[in-house]
């Protein structure tokens, strides 16, 4: 498995915002469609909601990458 860290600019980014920021999404929709299709984990907990607001220390497991929020 891949694992990787992201800084977050900010308080927090949201869950659609981060799938493209790392390329696993070229598009919004792209990045809604993999939420939709329940691929994506935050803290080992299935993750439903595209507009998540994802923090430091929240893990994402997303298609065999571990992406750890710092």
């Amino acid at each position: 498995m891949e694992k990787t860290d992201f800084k977050i600019e900010g308080e927090y980014i949201e869950l659609i915002q981060l799938l493209k920021a790392i390329g696993m999404a070229s598009t919004g929709g792209h990045a809604k469609m993999i939420v939709d299709e329940e691929m994506v984990t935050r803290n080992g907990e299935l993750e439903t909601r595209k507009r998540a607001k994802l923090i430091v220390g929240d893990v994402i497991l997303v298609q065999g990458m571990e992406i750890t929020m710092v």
